[in-house]
């Protein structure tokens, strides 16, 4: 009798297989239902207008020499809005840095940033072990400062979850996309330049992502039993680069949260590498076993011919709240230890970010009435602290002060 009630009254069991793709089946359905409601297929992203303001900060010129300009009929003319106000397309922010650069004579280098003869391609490898330290998010809103700080900028989606491409409007469970995959395998490869798609922002393009670059993980140990092509695996994205070296400044590497032959493919062609970190106890040992366990792989990849050398490396804390007493006290924790190689502009917690992530878009493509003002203001402010802090380590690398 006692066997026969607890039979009655236990769980019934189920098959994991069946389950699991039936739960995944209906999520997929009904985030593409979403996606389909927000963003159609036939829809193209585009890219809001800027404001005198705006391009003023961007440009690194006042207002008011702006402002003279389009009344001098300078430039590029802007769309009048209502209250008179003046607005700039990207495209047009382009146009200003030209005519700056030609008008501008000892100034041109502040306007046109782009690499000079001699300046090394530079290779961003955004990387943390653990997800939810903002490493996507991070990686979207640096390729897009970049671009319109009037950088030429290649972002790869190396990330199988295709985050980064979602972002530039990329859907992988509805689109057909390319991914780095088709040039980085094993076999039947296609040139880079083929996987290269444009974005809404001028300056910046995408390789973007989709499940089928998980299928390098799983080739890489074959390949590499198979001969010493495979053992070299490390040396395929920075040779496919190669390829395009001459079409960009910077590259930016939004890599998986995981510290496979993919995260090592990136590394390996990186010039440099910017850690995320979230300022809590559990991250922080997170990202200590991500650092040894790196650190000796990378011993093993050196070994066998890899070359491992930066120009710098660097952590950005992510989603910090300044009236949160231990992430303040972990903050400081990390800066006795890491001080030199902390971004000084921690990128703060805000609801700016995570509103913007509902729609597909990022900081940049919202307007500050989209929000409070208040909270645009200080995110945007924040954001563009920590490029800016990133784009000065980018331009000493090219031996710029």
């Amino acid at each position: 009798m006692v066997n026969d009630s607890m039979n009655a009254f236990s769980l019934p069991s189920f098959e994991l297989d069946d389950k699991i793709l039936m739960q995944g089946a209906e999520i997929s359905r009904r985030l593409n239902q979403l996606r389909l409601e927000n963003f159609p297929p036939s829809a193209k992203k585009t890219l809001r207008q800027f404001s005198v303001g705006e391009v003023a900060h961007y440009l690194g010129v006042t207002p008011s020499n702006l402002k003279r300009l389009y009344l001098d009929g300078k430039g590029p003319i802007p769309t009048t809005m209502s209250g008179n106000r003046k607005y700039y397309t990207a495209e047009q922010m382009l146009e200003l840095r030209q005519y700056l650069a030609e008008t501008g004579k000892s100034e041109a280098k502040r306007y046109l940033p782009q690499r000079k003869p001699g300046d090394k391609l530079q290779v961003i490898a955004v990387v943390n072990f653990k997800g939810g330290s903002g490493k996507t998010t991070t990686a979207a809103h640096l390729a897009q400062h970049l671009a319109l700080t009037g950088h030429r900028v290649l972002a790869i989606d190396l990330d199988p979850q295709a985050s980064l491409s979602a972002l530039h409007g990329f859907q992988p469970e509805l689109d057909q996309n390319p991914s780095l995959y088709d040039t980085i395998r094993f076999d039947e490869r296609k040139p880079i330049a083929d996987v290269i798609l444009p974005t809404n922002f001028p300056g910046l393009d995408i390789i973007p992502a989709n499940l089928e670059l998980q299928e390098y993980e799983y080739d890489t140990p074959l390949a590499m039993q198979a001969g010493s092509e495979g053992k070299r695996f490390f040396t395929r994205l920075g040779k496919a680069l190669m390829d395009v070296d001459d079409r960009y400044d910077v590259v930016i590497i939004d890599c998986p949260p995981q510290l496979g032959y993919l995260s090592l493919t990136a590394l390996t062609a990186s010039t440099s590498v910017l850690i995320t970190v979230h300022p809590q106890m559990l991250d922080l040992m997170s990202m200590s076993q991500f650092l040894l366990m790196l650190g000796n792989i990378t011993k093993t990849i050196k070994a066998a011919g890899a070359d491992v050398r930066l120009d710098w490396l660097r952590y950005l804390i992510t989603r910090f709240e300044p009236q949160d007493v231990p992430q303040v006290q972990m903050l400081g924790f990390m800066q006795s230890m890491l001080a030199e190689e902390i971004l000084k502009t921690p990128m703060v917690k805000t609801t700016a970010i995570s509103d913007a992530g509902l729609t597909k878009r990022s900081l940049y493509e919202l307007e500050r009435s989209n929000f409070t003002r208040g909270t645009y203001d200080r995110a945007i402010e924040c954001m563009d602290a920590v490029n800016f802090e990133i784009q000065g380590l980018i331009h000493r690398a090219w031996g710029r002060m």
